[in-house]
Order: C-alpha cells, then structure tokens, then sequence
C-alpha cells in the first residue's frame, strides 16, 4: 500500500459559508497531520473546522473548532493526526473572507 505524503486541501473560503476542505477519495484512508489556518486582515476573525463522517451534514459533534479566536495577520497551527476514512470530509467555515485554510497528511490506497 503506497503512501502519498501531501497537501491534502486548501482553501480560501467566502464569508460565512461553510466549505468542504478535503474529502477522503473512494478506496482511500489518510491521516492528517497538521491544519494551518492564517488571517490575511488586519482585523480579527473567527473560524470553524468539523469532520463529518461519511460526508454526512455537519452536526454539533461533528466540530473540531468552533468559533476560534484568530488575531490580524497571525497564523494558527494544530498537529492533530486525525484517521480518516472513505468518504470522510473535513470542512471549515471564516467570519470573514481574509482566511486561509491549508490541510496536510498523507493517503493511503
């Protein structure tokens, strides 16, 4: 089973408007390995990041975050080593437009 050490998302999402970041493809598992998360503004903001199993709607149990505190121009970093599944999806959503969501790991086929 090959292992494929990658960026596994990226996104810059609209305001508000909660935005798939990854999907785990069919035949496929991964582990992410850090989510990095930085504010372009110069003001503060807030974020959200949820896994839905399954890529089933997002539900309370489903948050990670939920509405972290990001100051202007700063940048956030988890080491969180989540196992993902088929179908598995890893969403985020900004107060504002100014953030940008990057999502690192490795898949395995």
């Amino acid at each position: 089973m090959p292992i494929a050490y990658k960026i596994l998302g990226q996104q810059s999402p609209s305001a508000s408007v909660e935005t798939d970041l990854y999907t785990v493809p069919a035949a496929t598992q991964a582990v992410v390995s850090s989510l990095v998360i930085c504010n372009r503004s110069g003001s503060s903001t807030t974020f959200r990041v949820s896994v839905s199993a399954g890529g089933g709607a997002t539900v309370n149990k489903d948050y990670l975050y939920f509405d972290i505190a990001i100051p202007a121009y700063e940048t956030f970093i988890a080491t969180v080593g989540l196992s993902l599944g088929t179908g598995d999806k890893v969403r985020v959503l900004a107060a504002s437009a100014d953030l940008s969501f990057n999502l690192f790991g490795s898949e395995v086929t």
